[in-house]
Parts: structure tokens; C-alpha cells; sequence
């Protein structure tokens, strides 16, 4: 028996949805191939939250700033504070793709859609608590 929501049955879902502050969620499949569903927050939209769904993880991925958006001589600082809120900033995780920071979180794949919803919106708040914080080290 396979209880893996897809990521069609999860758009369907998010499209009923709401944040506990009332704002509504536009998801959108837009990589059918890949299979990766944008989801779009009512005053958010410049920090949409991008979910894909494989065989061992659901992944939301938020993008936060590029590498030459640093001040340079802030960036072993910017850095060291990232790695100090990896632990205390909830459900979530900062990295790196090429020169692009990220946010992110994993559930499993028996996730149902209440917590996939609920990673979704602490996600897209610890993205802006983030670039608040951050904000000294970027240009």
C-alpha cells in the first residue's frame, strides 16, 4: 500500500490552504519533469517556496542571496552566524547550491499534507527571519 502524497495531490491541497496569519498559497507545478511545485505566499511572492518529492524525502527549498550579494569582507562573518542558527532557527537548515544560499527542510515521504503545510510556513517565516538577520553582511 503506497501512502505517498504526490505533488499534484499536495497542490490540490495547498490550494484550499491558508497560513495560520489568514495568507493564502498559490502552488504551482512548473517543472512537470522534474516534478517541482512552486508555491507562491500572498505577500511573499519574491520568496516563493519550492517543493519536490523523491523516493527517501520531501524537500522545501527557499532561496535567500547569491554569493556576490556579500560584502566581502563580511562573508567569514555571515557564515559563522549561519552556522550558529542552523540549531536554534526551527525545521530548518541553510546551505549552499553553486553560489546560491538556500533554506531548506525535509519530511519523510509519508508526510501527509497538514505537516508538509506546516513546513511550508515555518519554512517561508524563518526565510524572512533570515534576510532580516543577515542583513548587515549583504550588499
Amino acid at each position: 500500500m503506497n501512502n505517498k502524497i504526490t505533488l499534484t495531490q499536495l497542490a490540490d491541497s495547498l490550494h484550499k490552504s491558508r497560513f495560520n496569519n489568514g495568507a493564502a498559497l498559490a502552488p504551482e507545478i512548473i517543472e512537470e519533469d522534474l516534478q517541482v511545485l512552486q508555491v507562491l505566499i500572498q505577500d511573499r511572492e519574491e520568496f516563493p517556496v519550492y517543493v519536490t518529492i523523491d523516493d527517501s524525502q520531501i524537500l522545501c527549498v527557499s532561496y535567500l542571496w547569491q554569493e556576490q550579494e556579500i560584502i566581502p569582507e563580511q562573508r567569514e562573518a555571515l557564515l559563522e552566524a549561519l552556522l550558529a542558527l542552523n540549531i536554534p532557527m526551527p525545521l530548518s537548515s541553510f546551505s549552499k547550491i553553486g553560489h546560491q544560499y538556500i533554506i531548506f527542510g525535509a519530511l519523510s515521504t509519508r508526510s501527509d499534507a497538514d505537516a508538509i503545510l506546516h513546513e511550508i510556513e515555518t519554512l517561508s517565516d524563518n526565510t524572512l527571519d533570515a534576510i532580516e538577520l543577515m542583513a548587515d553582511y549583504l550588499k
